[in-house]
């Protein structure tokens, strides 16, 4: 069974108006939402499907170095090419990465050919089921934060995360209302990764000490990400306080810086976004290593309903007590609360996903178990140029946010 073709497609939803979202110094303007789905085909016409970041350097890579590099050859064994790759064009460390998301898609092939789901045979599933997080609260007002809350709790969902960016005083005032508007049963996570990057007005570690005290008064179950990501010392110095569980992962720029990361034992909760950061592979090694750390796994997946499902294959093959959750982006619509409107994220499925009492069930179809929907290439088009733009203050600086994170930009006008 020889691949025939291998190509990605970029697609984009634009917002009728930008969201501008004031933080603590400084303010997010957002105006639209990428996202990208990589389709492989053999020559018997199979088709497979894989999430890929919304990024042009990441379909560049595709198209030049990985899809010559796939045609012609034979799938029989999706770990075997993975060797062959990276001992050649994969030497590169991004090269490598994008690899990693094509490969889902060899995976999903796989899965059809040997009429079993992925889950099966990346690990062996142990259950069928995973625990959602909702996860939106982006910059809100205290109120309209617990207003969303509530109403993603009714939707069935058991936990929710928010992204407080309002000052020390009104962040806690958020999470005080969160808790009082979904009751003490109801998990929640605060996302703090804007704290360290509000320019002058960075929150200093003894002010995040203080937080998260105050968080763990109104039983938090995680702080994301409080501090710079490669500043170690400062998390360790946090974590032997003993105040709040810790998590972080999404910035992570490798393996190693991974592993790191777990062997310090310098959080409680290791994210990692399987799309993204490394695919399969590396997600099943540091699952293994996270396990041995007595350490927990929380997926982080921020795009579509496709890089859900992906995610959520590798997560059953381990009990809860190692991958204990996955986030699933909650977006808006004109009767469900959410961050902002992302129709592609469920249209770019035939289906919605299985959504039960605040848990995905994983489907045993082969394969992935899902059917995307390809018309959304003509429905969705591609707009180039950053998807938001991130300002401070002081300094004065705008930075443009692609899905290959944020790059400077001084003086630009957002």
């Amino acid at each position: 069974m020889k691949i025939s073709s291998v190509r990605s497609y970029l697609l984009s939803y634009p917002f009728a108006e930008p969201i501008v979202r004031r933080f603590h110094g400084g303010e997010r303007t957002i105006l639209k939402r990428d996202a990208m789905f990589i389709r492989v085909e053999t020559e018997n016409g199979l088709v497979g499907y894989a999430p890929g970041p919304g990024s042009e350097r990441t379909h560049r890579i595709i198209e030049d170095t990985i899809a010559p590099f796939l045609s012609g050859r034979t799938l029989a064994d999706p770990d075997a090419l993975r060797v062959q790759f990276l001992e050649g064009p994969g030497a590169d460390p991004h090269v490598a990465k994008t690899y990693c998301a094509v490969e889902i898609a060899l995976y999903d092939i796989a899965g059809k050919v040997r009429g079993l789901p992925i889950s099966e045979f990346i690990g062996g599933r142990v259950r069928d089921r995973i625990r959602l997080y909702g996860s939106a609260g982006l910059y809100m007002a205290p109120e309209a934060c617990a207003a969303e809350a509530a109403a993603i709790a009714d939707l069935g969902f058991a936990a929710y995360k928010m992204r407080p960016a309002l000052g020390a005083e009104k962040d806690i005032e958020t999470v005080r209302l969160l808790r009082d508007a979904v009751g003490p049963d109801f998990d929640l996570m605060v996302d703090a990764h804007t704290w360290w990057r509000m320019g002058d007005r960075n929150y200093s570690l003894d002010t995040v000490e203080l937080m998260a005290g105050e968080l763990a008064s109104l039983n938090v179950a995680w702080l994301e990400e409080p501090l710079p990501p490669q500043d170690r010392a400062a998390y360790l110095r946090l974590k032997e306080k003993d105040l709040i569980p810790l998590a972080a992962g999404e910035h992570e720029s490798g393996e190693e810086s991974f592993l790191e990361l777990v062997r310090t034992q310098a959080v409680d909760y290791v994210q990692m976004d399987v799309c993204f950061q490394g695919g399969y592979a590396m997600g099943r090694r540091l699952s293994a290593e996270i396990a041995r750390h007595g350490l927990r796994f929380a997926f982080h997946s921020s795009g579509t309903a496709l890089e859900v499902i992906a995610a959520a294959h590798l997560g059953i093959c381990w009990p809860q007590v190692v991958a204990e959750w996955l986030e699933y982006p909650c977006y808006s619509s004109p009767d469900r609360a959410g961050m902002y409107p992302f129709p592609l994220a469920s249209e770019i499925l035939t289906e919605p996903l299985d959504i039960d009492r605040g848990d995905l069930v994983v489907p045993r179809l082969p394969g992935l178990g899902v059917k995307v929907d390809e018309s959304v290439v003509e429905r969705y088009p591609w707009i180039p140029g950053p998807w938001s733009y991130f300002r401070t203050d002081s300094p004065a600086a705008t930075h443009a946010v692609t899905s290959d994170r944020i790059g400077k930009s001084e003086g630009q006008s957002a």
